[in-house]
């Protein structure tokens, strides 16, 4: 099993935030041309809050409310659930499935080091997976 630390290794830890002042189309227009799904809302350095597309689809457009006029602070989800760098990819997925979520914040001491998201740990796991099936193919062959 990988870490959450060897999958940040792997990928980077670039991480992409928002304040929770910034305009709902701002976020948006960011996530579209970073190619991302969600981005950390930070306030002073501080996780507050993640926004998602789900959210602006749920809690802007079918509200029919304007996206440049909300803030990300009325929106974001405020309860952020993390993983640590000592996670696993599939304690990992585990979390996200449960909770129907699809990106997660990595938090070291407090601290933000970087963001995972469901296709990164399906990736992780289906290589470690790949990795055991080649292993169990030369042990077989010889």
């Amino acid at each position: 099993m990988a870490t959450v630390r060897q999958l940040l290794e792997s990928k980077g830890n670039d991480v992409w935030s928002v304040r929770t002042d910034t305009s709902v189309f701002e976020a948006i227009e960011l996530m579209s041309n970073k190619g991302i799904g969600a981005l950390v809302v930070l306030e002073d350095d501080k996780l507050v809050g993640i926004i998602s597309e789900r959210d602006y689809a749920r809690k802007v457009v079918l509200k029919e409310r304007a996206s440049k006029k909300t803030r990300v602070g009325e929106i974001m989800v405020k309860e952020v659930l993390y993983a640590s760098l000592d996670h696993t990819d599939q304690e990992g997925l585990a979390l996200m499935t449960e909770k129907r979520i699809r990106h997660l914040p990595v938090l070291d001491g407090g601290k933000l080091v970087g963001m995972i998201s469901i296709g990164d740990l399906v990736k992780s796991i289906i290589a470690e997976q790949r990795h055991v099936i080649e292993q169990l193919e030369h042990y077989i062959s010889g």
